[in-house]
């Protein structure tokens, strides 16, 4: 330490860093109190006692010709956070996702003689693998939920940290059906499926009507079956009613909810959704999915050539199998889709297993990713080798073995 106190340089980029954040920041507190902090965050990063030197939207800029917008302004924004950090000497800087940002200041940090680590991984091991040389150069360790992304810095020979990852710590190993249900308001009995076409106005526009017309195909099968759809925000509600009312035979079938998209999942029987952080969250509740994605042509097409994974759902790439069907583009089509859930729906126990198998998967990642941050940011301060207890373990045995 640079004194009687601990001074933890911390930038995060977006709501979802603040959160990580503030946890990161109490479990630090925890172990060495009266910590400081300095760096950028948001309300509940402030309310854990951040110094923030901007406020937490000033590095939320999304999309190629937004950030070319804003280029400027970020190439400011760094250049002062870097003079700010190097005038009050942490004992460590730490980035807070936002990558694209946080690794170059990470890099000029560390060129200047500055402990640095990165906390949430970029995904670069499914594209753009080269960045892994410039990550190398920028942190002293990489901080991972992931078991394959510890595995991929572990290759690469870069100092990696697997942690566990903070969903899974929050999320109960235990879920009820029934009484989630009844919570929702929900029938306890008959077959219900949970629809989560994306939290953006594009998966929404890409994907929204393809769910419907895939659930009210299945009606024609199960008609029983009734449906649940949480909306992310007030406008994607508005988006999915205007969508609906165009499938007037699911009108009495379903049930839209604002948010509460886990409360979805855990009441129902099986989840359609789009790929991302849903994927892990439905598996976390340990139910059945099937992921369908489509994007614009011209994305999909340079998608095609730049990603380098067999599969794009993390509880896929988690298992190293093909647990969870993925239709993508012109495969996810409302009759295609239908179809597995068909079958999906019928397989009483293929769910079942299917069940077990995420529950084994989620305490493989329950391992209190704050708390072993906070076991690796300890190591980095001192100079010494990352700790047996969050160094990547077991390298060389397959990921779906060790969860």
């Amino acid at each position: 330490m640079t004194g009687s106190v601990l001074k933890v340089y911390l930038v995060a980029g977006e709501l979802s860093g603040d959160i990580l954040g503030a946890s990161l920041m109490r479990a630090l507190k925890a172990r060495y109190p009266g910590v400081a902090f300095r760096g950028i965050g948001g309300p509940r990063m402030l309310a854990e006692g951040i110094d923030s030197r901007y406020p937490l939207e000033t590095l939320s800029v999304m999309g190629l010709v937004e950030v070319l917008k804003h280029l400027p302004r970020l190439i400011g924004v760094r250049r002062e956070l870097r003079r700010d950090a190097l005038a009050w000497q942490p004992d460590i800087m730490l980035g807070i996702d936002a990558p694209d940002f946080n690794l170059g200041l990470e890099r000029q940090l560390h060129d200047a003689g500055m402990t640095t680590a990165h906390y949430v991984s970029p995904s670069v091991w499914a594209w753009r693998q080269g960045r892994v040389k410039g990550i190398a150069k920028s942190v002293d360790a990489m901080l991972t939920f992931l078991p394959f992304e510890a595995d991929f810095y572990a290759r690469h020979r870069v100092p990696v940290a697997f942690v566990g990852h903070p969903l899974a710590d929050e999320m109960p190993l235990k879920t009820d059906r029934g009484a989630m249900r009844r919570e929702l308001g929900l029938p306890e009995e008959g077959e219900l499926l949970a629809l989560l076409p994306g939290s953006r106005a594009n998966e929404i526009r890409f994907l929204g009507a393809t769910f419907l017309a895939a659930a009210e195909r299945l009606c024609s099968k199960r008609p029983a079956l009734r449906f649940v759809v949480p909306a992310a925000t007030a406008q994607r509600r508005a988006e999915l009613e205007t969508l609906i009312a165009d499938y007037p035979s699911l009108a009495e079938r379903l049930t839209l909810l604002e948010g509460q998209s886990r409360e979805a999942m855990v009441a129902a029987d099986a989840v359609l959704l789009a790929s991302g952080t849903a994927a892990l969250e439905a598996m976390l509740c340990h139910r059945p999915m099937l992921v369908a994605y489509k994007m614009a042509p011209a994305t999909h097409w340079l998608a095609k050539r730049l990603v380098k994974t067999d599969w794009i759902s993390l509880p896929n790439l988690i298992a190293g199998a093909g647990l969870v069907p993925e239709l993508i583009q012109d495969a996810a089509s409302p009759a295609a889709i239908a179809a597995a859930l068909d079958e999906m729906l019928t397989d009483s126990a293929g769910r079942a297993a299917l069940e077990s198998r995420f529950a084994e998967m989620h305490a493989g990642l329950q391992r209190g990713a704050s708390e072993r941050a906070v076991d690796a940011i300890a190591a980095l301060i001192a100079g010494r080798p990352l700790p047996e207890s969050v160094a990547a373990e077991g390298l060389d045995a397959p990921i779906a073995g060790r969860l």
